[in-house]
């Protein structure tokens, strides 16, 4: 039972007073104050063994608490989370458990209201809900299955000169290939780090990208250069629609942490930049849990693919059906003393061509669908239903 309603600690005195003085039965006496027998006895040995200050509240906390964080563990947290401030509760109790080899550690909440308590939590922006995507995009079920390039967006060093990283990332393993600051996003600076990828780690299925510059272009099926040299070399290329981010958002989400732990703020030179890329990249592919793929660490599910790169990749063959056709400098093909343009991405490559009507052609790289031909029509090809076009899509400053 409760106390009346006035000032608790007054209510108490008067009636441990009245209690040790009068003679009137100990129950009404109760009744009178509105309390308990069990609450009056309580505050009279109270009384009886401290005198009046017996009459504050006594803190509940237990004098021991065996399930209290020890200040070394403690330690450890914290110090693990200022060299990590955009890592949560569950990879700082990952990576304690993995480098101390503890085997009881605190739970995800503890260690959350441990790093509350000395100031390193920070309030989080609220989003907007993405979007859902309007096509399917291929599931990455296995290592090189699917990559992701993109650039991260560029900025300014603290010299003021411009900074544009290119990143490449497999889908699966959550595996960076990738992080180098490049001339500008242009096809003869990005061509040389893909070729380096590839050396090292050997040839995807699919490589993700958008469709602006250098990834895409305005020719026949959103193909570059870039885009075309990689389909001379056996893997698919797919675009994600204009203004759906999202159909790329694994490798969209690993960007905002390498801007958090790597470019707040910039570092001095775009050389000294490139170190925190390197540094970054060993730590997110080897030491950095990561809650997608139950934990792990990316470089536990990564392997390097089996498709070697060269320098000489083999033309495609075709069916004994097919005409072949190599495309001239001017981006044309010849057919029937006629040229029809294709687009100069496409230049030197070989495709084939299958009559599917009187004067009407399908046009192929490998079994890539490029568009049709029709010898009444010599402007270039029409793209087919199937084959979406979309528009360039260029980058903007972040």
């Amino acid at each position: 039972m409760a106390w009346k309603e006035v000032e608790p600690m007054e209510e108490r005195i008067r009636f441990v007073i009245m209690a040790s003085r009068e003679d009137d039965a100990f129950s009404n006496l109760c009744r009178e104050f509105g309390i308990s027998r069990k609450t009056g006895y309580k505050w009279l040995n109270r009384y009886e063994e401290y005198g009046l200050a017996g009459m504050h509240e006594l803190s509940r906390r237990p004098l021991n608490s065996p399930n209290r964080v020890e200040d070394w563990i403690e330690s450890l947290i914290v110090r693990e989370r200022r060299r990590h401030r955009s890592w949560g509760p569950k990879k700082l109790r990952e990576v304690v458990a993995d480098n101390h080899e503890l085997e009881r550690m605190p739970a995800e909440s503890t260690i959350g209201n441990i790093i509350k308590r000395h100031g390193l939590t920070r309030k989080k922006k609220r989003r907007s809900k993405v979007m859902k995507p309007s096509r399917e995009m291929t599931k990455a079920t296995r290592p090189n299955e699917v990559w992701a390039a993109d650039f991260k967006g560029w900025f300014r060093t603290k010299n003021g000169q411009r900074c544009d990283p290119l990143t490449i990332s497999d889908l699966y393993s959550r595996y960076v290939l990738g992080c180098r600051i490049v001339a500008g996003q242009k096809i003869e600076s990005v061509m040389p780090v893909f070729r380096n990828v590839f050396i090292q780690n050997g040839l995807p299925e699919v490589i993700r990208v958008d469709n602006g510059s250098p990834f895409g272009s305005r020719g026949v099926c959103g193909l570059s250069k870039l885009s075309a040299c990689w389909l001379n070399l056996g893997i698919a290329v797919e675009f994600i629609e204009p203004g759906h981010p999202e159909q790329n958002g694994k490798h969209e989400r690993m960007h905002r942490t390498l801007k958090d732990e790597t470019a707040r703020p910039p570092a001095a030179t775009p050389k000294a930049q490139q170190r925190r890329f390197d540094c970054w990249r060993r730590e997110f592919n080897h030491d950095r849990p990561h809650e997608a793929i139950g934990m792990q660490k990316p470089d536990q599910r990564y392997q390097c693919s089996s498709r070697r790169y060269t320098d000489s990749p083999q033309p495609p063959s075709y069916p004994l059906h097919y005409e072949v056709r190599k495309v001239k400098t001017h981006g044309a093909i010849k057919w029937k003393n006629q040229f029809y343009y294709v687009g100069e991405a496409l230049h030197g490559m070989a495709l084939g061509l299958i009559d599917i009507a009187d004067g009407q052609y399908e046009v192929y790289f490998d079994d890539l669908l490029l568009g049709c031909l029709n010898e009444q029509d010599t402007g270039g090809l029409r793209p087919p239903a199937s084959v979406p076009q979309y528009p360039q899509d260029q980058g903007a400053e972040v």
